[in-house]
């Protein structure tokens, strides 16, 4: 029988300090929109996360707004905000590792996965 397709994971980024996508993250949000449009019934969990700038709970909140944001534009954007999860991990899963206080932009991040 037919397996359903794995889930699909994006990666957009965050000008630093903000909630402001970088450009190509923009064109990368109407790319996932398609995904999601295309799969009927798909879910969506919107994960943040921040460079080590700061200190950890200020991140943790930062990584909180980065995907609520986000979450809020998807459902600007038409998608149901019931079928989309969304939550922060602040510096905790660096896509980049690095010592404290480094300004990392790959690891101002939403991840988002499609599924």
């Amino acid at each position: 029988e037919l397996m359903p397709p794995g889930p699909q994971r994006y990666t957009v980024y965050f000008d630093a300090g903000g909630t402001v996508l970088t450009e190509a993250s923009q064109r990368i949000v109407q790319e996932l929109l398609a995904a999601a449009a295309a799969r009927p019934g798909a879910d969506i969990v919107v994960t943040g996360h921040t460079d080590t700038v700061g200190t950890g709970p200020q991140n943790d909140q930062l990584s909180r707004r980065r995907a609520e944001e986000l979450r809020q534009l998807l459902i600007q954007r038409g998608f149901p905000g019931q079928r989309i999860e969304a939550a922060g991990r602040g510096e905790r899963d660096l896509a980049v590792p690095t010592a404290d206080e480094v300004d990392e932009p790959r690891n101002r991040r939403v991840t988002i996965e499609v599924r």
